[in-house]
C-alpha cells in the first residue's frame, strides 16, 4: 500500500464558519450536488458489490467435496460483475462531471465577488498590502479551492463511503479476519503519525525556504545593474548559496521521511495480506469460512487500506483549501470605501435669468447639485476653487503627516508644491481626491465641504497624472480614451496632439491601434508619460493634478510638451508636485512644505526675494530628495 505524501499546511481558523459560506456559494447547484452524491454512492457500492462476487465465482468452480463445478453460476456471476463494474464507470463519470460543473461555477461566483468588492475597497487597503499578497487570493487560494471542490471533496466522500461499506462486508464475511485487519491498521496509523509528522515539519521549512530563495532571485534579477556596477557578484553568489543550502537541507529531510513512509506502509500492507491469507487458510481448514470468503477478503483489504490513505491525503488538501477560502472571504469581508456624500455632479445650462438648471443632455457645462434638508435644491457652478482649512492628517494614528495646513487655489490658478520627501506634497493631492478623509479640518470644493460630495462625482471633476504611469493592455487609442470612455476618435487624436504625443504615436507599427502590453513595456518611459498626459487631457476636467508628471521625461521632451501642457492647464485649477524647480517657476503660487506644514507661499520671484527655504532649494544650497 503506498503511503501518503505528507506536506505542511496552514489550518483554517474558523472551519465551521468557512464551510458554511462555501456551501452558501454551492447552494445554486443543489441538483448537481444531489446527482453527484448519488454517483459517489453508486460508484462505491459497485466497487464493494463487485468484489463480493468473487466469493460465488470461486466457490462455483471449487465446490465442496462430492459436488460438481457450477459453470452456469460461474458465468452468471462473471457477467454480473462486468455489468456492475460498467455501472461503476458510469457513476464515476456522472459524479466527476457534476462536481466539475459545481467547482467551476462556484469559483466563478467567488472571483466575481472578490473582484467587484475589490473595486469598492479604499486606497488604504492597497497601500498596506503588496500586490503579490492580493494576487495570491486569485491564484494560489482559488487553485486550492478548485482542487478541493473538483477532486478533494468527491474523493474524500467516496473514500469514506467505500471504507464504511467494505468494513461492514468484511465484518459480515469474517469477524475474526476483520479484527486482524483492525490490529494492523492501528500499527499503520501510528507509523503515519510518527513518520508523517516529521515529514510535515520539514515540508513547512521547505516551503519557507522556497519563498526565501525565490524572493532573493527576484530581487537580484531586478537589481542586476546595481550588482554589476558595484562588482558584488561574489557576495551575491555567497548569499544565494547559503539560502539554497537551507532549501536543500529542508527538502532532503522532508522527502527522506516522505519516501521511507511509502515502503514501510507497503511492507506492512504485504504483511497484513500474508497474515490474512494464512489465518484465513486455517479458518477454512477448520470449516469456519470457505475459499470464496478468503478471495473476497484479500481483495477487500486493498479496498479498505487504500481509501484510508486517500482520506489522509485529501484531508490535508481540504484543510489547505479551507485556509485559502478564509483568506478569500477576508478580502470579501473587508469594509468597503464609505461614501456619505449626497452632492452630485450634473450637466447644467444657464437659464435666461442667469440661474443654473439641470440638463438631461451633455452640455459641457457642469454644476454641483446640492439638496438641502428643507427640500430645496441649489446648483453651484463647477469652477475648481479648492481650499484647505486647518487640515491635520496622518495615515497612521500618532503619525501626523499634515499639521494645520491652510491653503487655497482659486479657479484657473496653478499651485505648485515643493519640499523634501515626506513633507506631505502627495498627501495633499490624495486628500483632494478623497482617497483618504481628513479627521480634523475641512476641504472645500467650490465652497462645498468635499465630505458632502459623492466620491465618484468628485473624482470625475479631477484628472491626475502620476509619477508612476500605468497603461492597460489594449491599443494606444483605448488607453487615451480611458480618461473619457465615450470620446470619439477625433477627440483622442486632439488630446494626443495637445500632449505632443501624436508624432511618436503615428510612428508606431499600427499607429493609434498599436497594442500595448506589460504596462507599455514596448514604449519608453517618456512616451508612457505622454500618453498619461493625453489621458488627462481628454477627460477635460476643471482641476488637474500633476504628481511628478514630467519626472520621467528628458529635458528635450519636456520642452516639447511644455507648450501643450500650458494649453492643457489654461483655465483650470492645477496642482503641481515637481522635483525640478524649473518646472514651477511660472506657477501662480508656490507652497513650500516642511514636516507637514506650509512654511512659505508666494510666486517664484517673491520667494527668491525672501531668501528662505525656497531660495536655498533653488540656488542649490539644499537639494530635494
Amino acid at each position: 500500500m503506498p503511503g501518503p505524501r505528507t506536506r505542511g499546511y496552514e489550518k483554517p481558523k474558523d472551519l465551521k464558519g468557512t464551510l458554511k459560506r462555501i456551501l452558501g456559494y454551492m447552494s445554486a447547484y443543489r441538483v448537481h450536488l444531489i446527482v453527484a452524491f448519488i454517483g459517489i454512492i453508486g460508484n462505491a457500492g459497485a466497487t464493494v458489490s463487485a468484489t463480493y462476487l468473487l466469493r460465488p465465482i470461486i466457490n462455483s468452480i471449487n465446490p465442496k467435496a462430492g459436488e460438481e463445478p457450477d459453470w452456469n453460476k460461474f458465468t452468471a456471476s462473471v457477467l454480473l460483475m462486468a455489468v456492475i463494474y460498467l455501472c461503476g464507470v458510469v457513476f464515476s463519470y456522472l459524479y466527476s462531471r457534476m462536481m466539475l460543473t459545481v467547482s467551476t461555477g462556484t469559483l466563478k461566483r467567488m472571483r466575481v465577488d472578490m473582484f467587484r468588492h475589490m473595486q469598492d475597497l479604499p486606497i488604504r487597503y492597497f497601500d498596506t498590502r503588496t500586490h503579490g499578497e492580493i494576487m495570491s487570493r486569485y491564484t494560489n487560494d482559488i487553485d486550492a479551492m478548485r482542487e478541493m471542490l473538483s477532486q478533494g471533496i468527491p474523493q474524500l466522500t467516496s473514500s469514506i463511503v467505500q471504507v464504511v461499506g467494505v468494513f461492514c462486508v468484511m465484518l459480515w464475511l469474517s469477524w475474526q479476519l476483520t479484527l486482524l485487519v483492525l490490529a494492523m491498521l492501528f500499527v499503520m496509523l501510528r507509523v503515519v503519525k510518527v513518520v508523517g509528522g516529521r515529514s510535515a515539519n520539514y515540508f513547512i521549512k521547505q516551503q519557507r525556504a522556497i519563498g526565501v530563495v525565490n524572493g532573493y532571485i527576484e530581487e537580484m534579477i531586478e537589481g542586476q545593474k546595481v550588482v554589476k556596477v558595484f562588482c558584488h557578484e561574489p557576495a551575491v553568489n555567497a548569499g544565494f548559496d547559503s539560502r539554497n543550502e537551507e532549501l536543500r537541507d529542508a527538502a532532503s529531510n522532508a522527502h527522506t521521511f516522505a519516501n521511507i513512509l511509502m515502503p514501510i506502509m507497503g511492507n506492512l500492507s504485504h504483511t497484513l495480506f500474508a497474515l490474512v491469507a494464512a489465518v484465513g487458510a486455517g479458518l477454512a481448514i477448520g470449516g469456519w469460512i470457505d475459499l470464496g470468503v478468503i478471495a473476497s477478503f484479500l481483495q477487500y483489504i486493498r479496498q479498505f487500506t487504500n481509501p484510508i490513505t486517500q482520506i489522509s491525503q485529501q484531508l490535508n488538501s481540504v484543510l489547505m483549501a479551507m485556509a485559502g477560502a478564509e483568506r478569500i472571504f477576508a478580502l470579501i469581508d473587508e469594509p468597503p470605501e464609505t461614501d456619505e456624500g449626497y452632492v452630485t455632479l450634473v450637466n447644467a445650462r444657464r437659464a435666461p435669468d442667469g440661474s443654473l438648471q439641470e440638463s438631461d443632455r451633455r452640455t459641457g457645462f457642469w454644476a454641483w447639485k446640492h439638496p438641502h434638508e428643507d427640500g430645496t435644491t441649489t446648483y453651484t457652478e463647477l469652477k475648481g476653487d479648492v481650499r484647505f482649512e486647518d487640515v491635520t492628517f496622518g495615515y497612521e494614528e500618532n503619525k501626523t503627516v499634515l499639521r494645520d495646513v491652510t491653503l487655497y487655489a482659486k479657479p484657473g490658478q496653478k499651485i505648485a508644491f515643493v519640499g523634501s520627501t515626506g513633507a506631505g506634497k502627495t498627501t495633499i493631492t490624495n486628500l483632494i481626491n478623497r482617497f483618504y478623509d481628513v479627521p480634523d479640518g475641512k476641504i472645500r470644493y467650490d465652497g462645498i465641504n468635499i465630505n458632502k460630495i459623492k466620491k465618484a462625482d468628485l473624482r470625475r471633476s479631477l484628472a491626475m497624472v502620476l509619477q508612476d504611469t500605468h497603461l492597460f493592455t489594449g491599443t494606444v487609442r483605448e488607453n487615451i480614451r480611458y480618461g473619457k470612455l465615450d470620446a470619439t476618435d477625433e477627440e483622442v487624436v486632439a488630446a494626443a496632439k495637445l500632449a505632443n504625443a501624436d508624432a511618436f504615436i503615428r510612428h508606431l507599427p499600427q499607429g493609434y491601434d498599436t497594442v500595448l502590453t506589460s504596462d507599455g513595456a514596448n514604449l519608453s518611459q517618456g512616451q508612457r508619460q505622454l500618453l498619461a498626459i493625453a489621458r488627462a487631457a481628454i477627460a477635460d476636467p476643471p482641476v488637474l493634478i500633476l504628481d511628478e508628471a514630467t519626472s520621467s521625461i528628458d529635458t528635450r521632451t519636456e520642452a516639447l510638451i511644455e507648450k501643450g501642457m500650458d494649453t492643457l492647464m489654461q483655465g483650470r485649477t492645477v496642482f503641481v508636485i515637481a522635483h525640478r524647480l524649473s518646472t514651477v517657476r511660472n506657477a501662480d503660487a508656490i507652497l513650500v512644505l516642511e514636516h507637514g506644514s506650509v512654511i512659505e507661499r508666494g510666486n517664484h520671484d517673491a520667494l527668491l526675494a525672501q531668501k528662505g527655504k525656497y531660495y536655498q532649494l533653488y540656488t542649490g544650497m539644499f537639494e530635494l530628495d
